[in-house]
């Protein structure tokens, strides 16, 4: 996956918008203004933080040693981060990233959600 296409996909979700609060080189993706990743595009290797629930962050790290850490920078309880190149399929980056969207979307305010559904 290339970063234009990480780009674009995590722009794909309803309700998405990048910013960058933190510096120009940084890509951080929200929804509704809660962010469910953070990536440097520009950065090599390329990587992506995303949020996970705390089991199955513990099962990726180990099935994916190196390529899936605890989340640099991030309460590495429920966050990875994810190198992004070829040693993991695209397919499984990607459900990472929906993941992430899903577990963010599911803590929003209830009014807030079915707003989302209604888009």
């Amino acid at each position: 996956m290339t970063p234009k296409e990480l780009r674009a996909f995590c722009l794909s979700f309803n309700a998405v918008e990048e910013d960058f609060p933190f510096n120009p080189e940084t890509s951080v993706f929200k929804v509704l203004g809660k962010m469910f990743a953070l990536t440097a595009l520009g950065a090599r290797p390329l990587t992506i933080n995303l949020k996970c629930d705390p089991e199955d962050a513990i099962r990726l790290r180990g099935e994916h040693e190196g390529l899936v850490v605890a989340g640099w920078h991030m309460n590495k309880r429920h966050w990875n981060t994810v190198t992004v190149d070829d040693r993991l399929p695209d397919r499984l980056v990607r459900e990472l990233i929906e993941d992430s969207y899903d577990l963010v979307v599911a803590g929003l305010p209830r009014a807030e959600r079915l707003r989302l559904e209604g888009n």
